[in-house]
């Protein structure tokens, strides 16, 4: 059976790819970027090796950042537009919701902002 890169080799297509950037010198100063870029490409193998390219630029101009060498693709299956689905990640776990989401994404040491969900 091929694998999902095998069926569509060749084929141009769109491709978000997860790159993930460390930055800061010290640990209390220390942060971890996730950025998401889009890419036109034909398989996994371009879409990350441009992606990877690119990331590599984009630390370079960042002060004291550096590409950690986390590249993760997904094919999207729509144009990209209003709603489309750029990136998903399947993990498997036994955490229930609360500790999933605090283990992966909420942290606490996050810089984020909230919503305000009453409006």
């Amino acid at each position: 059976m091929a694998g999902p890169d095998e069926e569509t080799q060749g084929e141009v297509g769109w491709f978000c790819v997860r790159c993930v950037f460390r930055s800061g010198g010290d640990s209390a100063s220390r942060m971890y970027e996730e950025r998401l870029t889009l890419w036109r490409a034909e398989g996994f193998d371009e879409a990350i090796a441009v992606a990877e390219d690119e990331a590599l630029g984009y630390a370079a101009e960042q002060p004291a950042m550096e590409f950690v060498g986390l590249a993760q693709a997904y094919r999207l299956f729509d144009e990209p537009g209003h709603g489309a689905e750029v990136f998903s990640l399947v993990r498997v776990s036994e955490l229930d919701p609360p500790a999933y989401l605090t283990r992966f994404f909420d942290t606490g040491e996050e810089k984020q902002g909230h919503i305000d969900s009453g409006a």
